[in-house]
């Protein structure tokens, strides 16, 4: 389901009124600071509105006793153009990306149901990036419904003024022409995860995944490959085989491959957990805890937002992406307590628990990047264990590696998008947890140890051989119960705009 938001630019040297106008808004907006710094009178949008006003926007702000806090809104019909329409005086904190993000979200939200919203950015020295407002005001708008739809539509139009508008500079313009498609292409990537994690189960299998795959590499320049069951056996992905096993819906390994213009700078592997529904297996989960296992292939799903986005933001590295696809169910043919798995490349392992399934397939997908893809990072993307939303709650991403270069990018691309991750250490002392009598290793740490994350993550770097690897475990972030800045209700997409941020910077 697409994001119905459409965001426009007010041309060079265009007013707040004249866009209004000429988009028929219900709705014009102004940025308010904290303290003094309100909206300015010497601003050009400011100053049409005050005209307009019987008291000063300061007055009108001391009334409600507005603070400019980021997401803040105070209301109050105004004379625009010749017709009535509603003012909004809209807080922007200190304008951070994060501030803008919120503000943006804010907008969208009281504009539900309105045609269009024109808003003026904070401006002066300290011009604020257009991005950030526009992919949270995008973001915020977003709506995953099946039947009829929501009483209020989303906003259909925001339309926004910066200075270059003002200065009609040309190349002032150009930046901000940039950063709106930069906001919004981040945008359409984390929806495009949302909407693949929030389709039910019913219609997502591994097949359907691998077909939506393949038409966002037709539309995104891409390659694809997808390996069927057949495939899969000959190739010796038995991880990926062990848990498919139970389903009537066999499963897929999806490979994305993205080559960017020119000599590419390095070679990176995405890897995503794609469990397109998790019953738990024979050890089944109780029935609340099934309830939100069509979001069991998150990871999956930000890996194939993520390569759709990578050309048109002009990501210079070569990018493999990798989604290992299956649907772990109970049944006469499923994979047993104590099977004893043989992974890609030949590294064994014993099942403890059928439900510590996602491990088992990444456990392939790693061994695959690692011998056949050269790659100079891998980095792994899955809702992998309730131990890492224990630890770190619902809105921060584990993250782990050996890699101290790779884990200050990651955390610092992870800050700047709004999607933070902590890292949390590969302790050598509990590896013994994971030993087992009969295989390599065992699929969950033996009792006595806890550290559910770890452990887990201690199992996948067996199969990563001497790469620059990370992995980041988003069981907490990956999903939302209620709506909160740019987030909305069931799946966010948590990992696919730190990953842009982190392909973009190098």
């Amino acid at each position: 389901m697409p994001i119905e938001t459409r965001v426009h630019r007010g041309g060079a040297g265009g007013t707040l009124v004249q866009t209004a106008v000429e988009l028929g808004a219900e709705v014009v907006a102004l940025p308010v600071r904290p303290g003094s710094e309100g909206p300015s009178a010497a601003s050009a949008p400011a100053a049409e509105i005050t005209a307009a006003l019987p008291c000063t926007l300061e007055e009108l702000l001391a009334l409600h006793g507005a603070k400019g806090e980021p997401g803040e809104i105070v209301s109050a019909p105004v004379r625009v153009g010749g017709q009535v329409r509603e003012l909004l005086l809209y807080g922007v904190g200190a304008a951070s990306p994060a501030d803008l993000r919120r503000a943006g979200a804010a907008l969208a939200r009281r504009g539900r149901g309105r045609s269009a919203l024109v808003a003026a950015l904070p401006g002066g020295d300290s011009a604020a990036d257009p991005a950030p407002l526009v992919e949270g005001a995008l973001l915020a708008g977003y709506q995953f419904k099946i039947g009829a739809p929501p009483p209020k539509a989303p906003l259909g139009t925001l339309a926004v003024l910066t200075d270059a508008d003002a200065d009609a500079d040309a190349d002032a313009d150009a930046d901000v022409e940039a950063a709106v498609e930069r906001g919004s292409a981040r945008a359409g990537a984390t929806a495009l995860a949302r909407d693949l994690t929030n389709t039910p189960a019913g219609e997502k299998d591994p097949s359907w995944l691998a077909a939506q795959a393949e038409r966002v590499a037709a539309g995104a320049g891409l390659t694809v490959r997808v390996r069927g069951e057949k495939e899969l056996v000959e190739g010796g992905f038995g991880g990926l085989l062990a848990v498919g096993s139970g389903s009537v819906r066999p499963p897929r390994l999806i490979e994305l491959s993205y080559e960017p213009a020119g000599t590419p700078e390095r070679h990176v592997v995405l890897v995503g957990k794609g469990i397109t529904f998790d019953s738990g297996g024979l050890s089944l989960k109780p029935n609340d805890n099934m309830k939100t296992m069509k979001t069991d292939m998150a990871g999956g799903g930000v890996v194939i937002a993520v390569m759709a986005a990578l050309r048109g933001l002009g990501v210079r590295a070569r990018v493999t992406g990798l989604v290992a696809a299956a649907e772990n169910m109970p049944s006469g043919s499923s994979m047993r307590p104590s099977d004893v798995i043989t992974h890609f490349g030949g590294k064994t392992s014993e099942v403890l628990n059928t439900d510590a399934e996602g491990r088992l397939v990444l456990a392939d997908a790693l061994a695959y990047a690692d011998a056949e893809l050269d790659p100079d990072v891998i980095v792994d993307v899955a809702t992998l264990t309730g131990a890492a939303k224990v630890a770190l709650g619902l809105r921060t991403g584990a993250l782990f590696t050996a890699d101290d270069a790779l884990a200050a990018a990651l955390t610092g691309a992870g800050a700047a998008a709004g999607e933070p991750l902590w890292r949390l250490p590969l302790v050598e002392d509990y590896r013994v947890a994971i030993d087992s009598d009969v295989a390599d290793i065992n699929n969950i740490g033996r009792g006595g140890y806890g550290a559910g994350a770890i452990t887990a993550a201690l199992f996948l770097r067996e199969f990563v051989g001497d790469r620059a690897w990370a992995h980041l475990d988003i069981a907490g972030p990956g999903r939302s119960t209620s709506e909160d800045a740019e987030l909305t209700r069931g799946a966010t997409g948590f990992g696919a705009r730190l990953l842009l941020d982190w392909l973009t910077a190098a």
